[in-house]
């Protein structure tokens, strides 16, 4: 199929966005699509139908979904349709784990310049949250499949992986975190949503443990523990920064507190950087003044370091 027709189909079917959902004709087009040779032209059906939320469409994406398993490097290449059609199952709460469990244990490897490369990575990804949707799975069963998705190879799973488990909001969740934490990640970005997952259910009882790590050998998990303290937006988390950045300040970590404070958008976090802008060291000034611009959408706060500068002047 010529590039060009395709791309005047895939327009075609992005229109149907805005069509009504109990529209026979838009049903039509979009079942007729997801039958189609093209992955992109699945891809972009199942946007529609999971954007419509059209459940009646549920076993046509089921269908299409199984074919494009088959034979899936020249069926589904690049897992575009793959991808998408577990996103819309998703999104219309889809509550059977059988294409979901599938997805999350694919493997797709295909040719690239130099060798192969998985391209099913954001596919396990996608279907790993999607587990906690599944009502035919035990807590338990659901626990041993997002335990094998911490061990995954690629980040996205492994971050979907932790994701999942701190939405099933319980005891044994917050304890297997704690011990990933522990045991750490060859990539500190999976320590991070961790820590803001720990955070977010144990909310203040996390911040002590959190805080544990701004003391890592690891500079990169220090930082990923400071940026989650921040962004938690808890008093005991702004109160443990401010003591850590009175202790350290030193270097590089230094400015991770302070735009860490600076996320945190608690009154006393500002307090703390306007007046290290007024009287702080020249280098402080500055460190702080540079956490202080991710408020620069805000006239309000931008006028009081106005303010503050004006000060340090005098």
């Amino acid at each position: 199929m010529a590039a060009r027709k395709i791309e005047d189909r895939l327009e075609e079917l992005r229109q149907l966005r805005t069509a009504q959902p109990d529209d026979a004709l838009v049903l039509s087009t979009l079942r007729k699509a997801l039958d189609d040779r093209s992955n992109l032209i699945v891809a972009e059906a199942a946007k529609v139908a999971g954007a419509l939320r059209l459940a009646s469409l549920i076993p046509d994406l089921l269908h299409a979904l199984d074919r494009l398993y088959n034979d899936p490097v020249k069926t589904d290449p690049k897992c575009w349709g793959k991808n998408a059609i577990a996103r819309a199952l998703a999104a219309l709460d889809y509550s059977e784990s059988a294409p979901f469990i599938r997805g999350a244990g694919h493997i797709q490897m295909e040719p690239v310049y130099g060798g192969l490369e998985d391209a099913a990575i954001h596919l396990r990804a996608e279907c790993v949250l999607a587990l906690v949707q599944c009502r035919d799975l035990t807590r338990t069963e659901m626990f041993r499949h997002l335990i094998d998705a911490l061990s995954d190879i690629a980040d996205p799973v492994r971050i979907e992986a932790v994701r999942a488990i701190a939405q099933l909001n319980g005891d044994d969740g917050t304890l297997l975190l704690r011990l990933k934490a522990h045991l750490g990640d060859r990539r500190p970005v999976v320590i991070g949503q961790v820590f803001d997952s720990l955070l977010g259910l144990e909310r203040e009882i996390a911040v002590a443990f959190v805080g544990r790590f701004l003391q890592s050998k690891d500079p990169e998990i220090c930082d990923e523990a400071a940026l989650a303290l921040g962004a938690s937006r808890l008093s005991g988390a702004v109160t443990l920064l401010i003591e850590t950045w009175n202790v350290t300040r030193r270097g590089e970590f230094s400015s991770v507190l302070l735009r860490a404070l600076s996320s945190s958008r608690e009154q006393s976090a500002l307090d703390f950087l306007l007046k290290l802008v007024r009287e702080g060291t020249g280098t402080e000034s500055a460190a702080a003044l540079e956490a202080l611009q991710l408020h620069r959408d805000s006239a309000e706060i931008m006028n009081l370091v106005q303010r503050a500068k004006q000060d340090r002047v005098q």
